[in-house]
């Protein structure tokens, strides 16, 4: 018994040191993708916060009041606001404005997606922590906002607003800390001119973003330990400043200096707010990014490495201004005692660099959930790593944030000017992160709505003073984000719009069941050897596309597959629940329907299984209805009901699926019914096609068991003879027009911009990773 505890306890131990060495190593590389924002602000706070009419009230009760400003807003925002309460409410591992959209989707019917189904409520990712939807309690608030589809269509643009303005971060983040990192080497050089210190800046920033595509994991083994030297560094030289310049400082970690400030400075301290908000910056990126980590290992890094030196250094530079008043504008550079200085300048710039790259990772992340959540067009989306799953790179994304990077530092040429747009940019996320979470707090939490109201009154107001300041700077800088997001947002909008109206206009279009059943099992045409997989967006009935294929040429595979590939608003879609399979007619038509879910952070892997995984699921599922219908269970309906079917479950089935080259047992080995020129033809295309050639070689054969139903064992035959013969994949080419009697705008919206952001994006081929060899396409107009 004493042997069994101890036994047990070891296994307890084991299990908790392999939890605390995964959770300090996640810490550890959080410091490289997620804190490089945050910690750099240090580099100009008090440049732009002194950078308007403040600078006339250079005394020590100013510097004071400012310091405690800063103090008190890391304090409440990153640390309790993030740290405590939002890093809470992630999506099973995710967060950014998307994830906690699709947060909400999932507990009450926000989503404006219109193919979700009842099976999808069903997967162990959907609900967190064992919630079930039938304890959800229906609130008259949430009966409201699901009645009146414009509240959901705002919910949607402010979820889109806040993503773009992620975006925005993007662009603005690499070019202020790239520049105000260079810019130190005016404080020694001082021959150096501001157009030469731009010139290296951006060299710097089209160094990082062609590095890009290397992937993230590389990365942040090489970046962790850049930002954490840089940040014990600061911290110490803050320490260092406070003892040597002015230890009284520390008064001013009392909000009585906030007060004294604004009655001494008047409008001119609230204006200088935009600056201020520059020191919880990055504060969204650790959100943002938490895909790439787990929450704990966030909350640890920030707690025991951040806050403490990042607050020393804030206190150090404001103890070094109150004594030397001229300094200001390079108040860092010159805070840093002269024999270390060259060091810390290198540091700071490879510390400007891990800023960068870390709002870069959060803008592919954001841009992958809004192209899932059907509101961007189709992107290529690279995995780069083979280890660490979500972790991506998007070239388009990349290269276009690059060139209004370099626009942003050329045309501005001044850190307090990105540090107006930065600023807005900033506050706005937040803001709209703080609006979300009081509808996390009633929807999802389930709690007391004054519990959200508290939550919005107290972070809202701290928020709406820092965004009313920002508005002020609109014009000296401010509008850049604004246009860039305004853009970003027609962009996903009017994407979101084509593809919704399409998708209504497939299904009203779709064929009649009556009309395949009146056709008889042939279709009334010549069934030919082979799989057609017909892609559509439909989850239910059969497409137009179908019947027009069939009507321009009457004849089509043995075996028809409509599949639709969709996202389901959760992160991540288990292997095994990925596959919804189900059957479109009597069993003598051999038409099945199978349905692909994908989560918004899935990435769709460029691998040759999908064809084989189908035949696999289509087998499973004809043996599980053979079997319920001998037990008398099972729905006889036209559509038939959809089973999932989970693909790592290989014993019971009758089919085997064999390397090509591989000998088979007691088994029936079906030969491809396609002629000798035509295998040659086919064997010289796969030759001449790379990607095709590289596949794996299988074969599948039908198990010789003697309990098999004929029925199922005839069925399962016709299934691998077609497979032998070859798959065609079946689209549709859609152009899509405005009716004649639509308005002017959604002629403009749909004829102009709609169409032109479809000729300018990847192709749906190539977005499912279709091999062109054996892609058929259907001319289509679509009148919406």
């Amino acid at each position: 018994m004493d042997q069994e505890r101890g036994m047990a306890s070891d296994h307890h131990r084991i299990h908790w040191k392999a939890y605390y060495k995964n959770l300090f190593l996640l810490a550890y590389q959080s410091f490289g993708v997620v804190y490089g924002d945050l910690s750099t602000s240090p580099l100009y706070v008090y440049r732009s916060a002194f950078s308007g009419k403040l600078r006339n009230h250079q005394d020590e009760e100013t510097i004071f009041g400012v310091f405690s400003l800063i103090f008190w807003t890391f304090t409440l925002i990153p640390l309790l606001k993030y740290v405590v309460i939002v890093l809470s409410a992630n999506d099973n591992g995710e967060g950014g404005p998307f994830a906690l959209y699709s947060l909400l989707c999932r507990h009450a019917k926000f989503s404006l997606l219109p193919n979700q189904q009842a099976a999808d409520e069903e997967l162990s990712t959907y609900y967190r922590h064992g919630q079930m939807s039938r304890n959800m309690i229906t609130s008259p608030l949430k009966r409201f906002l699901e009645k009146h589809k414009r509240l959901r269509t705002c919910l949607l643009l402010i979820v889109l607003f806040g993503a773009c303005m992620v975006i925005g971060d993007g662009v603005l983040t690499p070019a202020i800390s790239v520049l105000s990192s260079i810019s130190g080497l005016q404080v020694r050089a001082k021959k150096l001119h501001d157009a030469e210190v731009i010139i290296i800046a951006c060299i710097v920033l089209v160094g990082l973003f062609a590095l890009q595509h290397r992937g993230t994991h590389r990365v942040a083994f090489l970046f962790a330990p850049v930002v954490i030297i840089w940040l014990l560094c600061i911290g110490v030289i803050g320490l260092y400043n406070v003892i040597h310049w002015n230890p009284t400082i520390y008064h001013a970690l009392s909000p009585h200096y906030i007060i004294k400030f604004f009655r001494r400075t008047g409008s001119d301290g609230w204006i200088s707010l935009g600056g201020i908000l520059l020191c919880i910056t990055g504060t969204e990126a650790m959100f943002a990014d938490l895909g790439h980590f787990t929450d704990s290992s966030i909350k640890v890094a920030f707690v025991a490495v951040i806050y403490p030196c990042l607050v020393l250094q804030y206190m150090g530079q404001a103890a070094f201004i109150s004594k030397n008043f001229s300094d200001v504008p390079t108040s860092f550079y010159d805070s840093i005692p002269e024999p270390v200085f060259w060091p810390i300048f290198v540091l700071a710039t490879l510390a400007a660099i891990v800023a960068s790259q870390a709002i870069i990772s959060a803008t592919f992340s954001i841009v992958k959930q809004c192209h899932a959540l059907g509101c961007f067009p189709r992107v290529k989306v690279v995995h780069t790593s083979r280890w660490i799953y979500g972790q991506i790179y998007i070239p388009e994304i990349n290269w276009i944030l690059m060139v209004l990077c370099l626009a942003v530092t050329l045309g501005f040429r001044d850190t307090t000017l990105i540090g107006n747009a930065y600023g807005i940019a900033c506050i706005t996320v937040m803001f709209v992160t703080t609006w979300l979470m009081a509808l996390i707090i009633i929807f999802v939490w389930q709690k007391n709505v004054l519990f959200a109201l508290l939550f919005l009154i107290f972070f809202g107001s701290i928020e709406a003073v820092y965004l009313s300041s920002s508005i002020m700077k609109v014009p000296q800088g401010g509008w850049a984000p604004l246009v860039l997001s305004f853009v970003f947002m027609v962009i996903m909008y009017v994407w979101h719009y084509g593809t919704r109206r399409k998708y209504q206009f497939d299904l009203q279009n779709k064929v009649s069941m009556k009309w395949i059943l009146t056709l008889g099992p042939s279709l009334g045409i010549v069934r030919v050897p082979g799989v057609g997989l017909i892609y559509t967006e439909l989850v239910t009935g059969v497409p137009a596309i179908f019947s027009h294929f069939v009507t321009n040429l009457p004849a089509f595979h043995q075996v028809l597959v409509f599949v639709c590939v969709k996202s389901v608003p959760v992160p991540y879609v288990p292997v095994d629940e990925r596959y919804l399979i189900g059957r479109i007619g009597p069993r003598a038509y051999r038409m099945y329907r199978c349905i692909v879910r994908y989560g918004y952070k899935d990435v769709q892997r460029d691998d040759d299984n999908f064809e084989n995984q189908l035949v696999m699921s289509i087998a499973k599922f004809i043996q599980m209805e053979a079997e319920e219908t001998s037990s008398g269970s099972y729905d006889t309906s036209p559509e038939g009901r959809m089973a999932v079917i989970r693909t790592s479950e290989t014993s019971g089935s009758r089919l085997v699926m064999r390397d090509a080259d591989e000998n088979g047992g007691d088994s029936t080995i079906v030969r491809s019914s396609k002629s000798e020129t035509l295998r040659s033809l086919q064997s010289l295309y796969e030759q001449e096609s790379p990607s095709v050639s590289r596949r794996r070689r299988v074969r599948f054969e039908v198990s010789e068991a003697d309990s098999m139903d004929p029925q199922v064992r005839e069925e399962l035959m016709a299934l691998v003879e077609a497979k032998q013969a070859g798959v065609a994949y079946i689209m549709g080419h859609s152009y899509i027009k405005a009716r004649r009697t639509s308005s002017f705008l959604k002629k403009f919206v749909i004829d102009v911009a709609y169409s032109f952001l479809r000729k300018n994006c990847r192709g749906p081929a190539v977005a499912l990773n279709i091999p062109h060899i054996s892609l058929i396409e259907v001319g289509m107009i679509y009148y919406v």
